[in-house]
């Protein structure tokens, strides 16, 4: 144990922390919700993340995803977990510089016990949905997210078993309501929430 997992015994224990090291989460994007999400979710103690996304820093990204200026250029899943390390280097941090669709998905996050749907395309949302729920995995996802003080309408929905989904529900991201780094991080954490409140629960009933 590490000196920032040593840390965390404090708060959560030693038998929970050395059970959320086993379970693994896979985050489909590495873009607003989930570099905050992934960061999130290693300083509550999950050790063991598979990061997914094609696309690299760009400058435009800085104002909400958890990247430096130095890191432009950069794959973004290979930049986020070079930061993530340095939160837990002790963390199992899989990063795949890729396209998630229907032909990889299921294998890619096959041991993964849990998925964020951190992803803008409305067609790989539905996809991350239906195939990552049929295959009995917890889906966190997404929704209304644009501009700012909206802060009190944003809540966690469950859809339905295996199926969250946090945000406001209607605002998009667009012109007149862009991402900004508040809410879209706002939702990021309650993301994280979500998936620490399930596995606290799991945890509870094994003990």
């Amino acid at each position: 144990m590490n000196t920032f997992e040593h840390g965390l015994t404090r708060y959560l224990g030693e038998g929970f922390l050395s059970f959320l090291r086993s379970v693994r989460i896979g985050i489909i994007g590495a873009g607003g919700l989930g570099s905050n999400c992934a960061v999130h979710l290693v300083r509550c103690g999950f050790a063991n993340l598979v990061l997914a996304d094609a696309d690299e820093v760009e400058p435009s990204n800085l104002n909400r995803q958890h990247f430096t200026r130095a890191q432009v250029g950069r794959p973004k899943v290979e930049a986020l977990r070079d930061n993530l390390m340095t939160i837990n280097p002790a963390a199992r941090i899989e990063a795949l510089h890729l396209h998630v669709n229907a032909r990889n998905m299921a294998s890619l996050f096959a041991s993964s016990d849990a998925v964020v749907e951190a992803v803008d395309d409305p067609r790989t949302k539905k996809l991350i949905v239906e195939i990552m729920t049929q295959a009995g995995r917890l889906v966190v996802g997404a929704s209304g997210l644009g501009g700012f003080g909206r802060a009190g309408s944003m809540t966690v929905r469950t859809v339905r078993p295996g199926l969250v989904i946090v945000g406001d529900h209607v605002t998009p991201c667009d012109i007149p309501n862009p991402p900004m780094s508040p809410c879209v991080g706002m939702a990021a954490a309650m993301q994280a929430d979500v998936i620490l409140n399930h596995f606290h629960n799991i945890y509870k009933e094994m003990a």
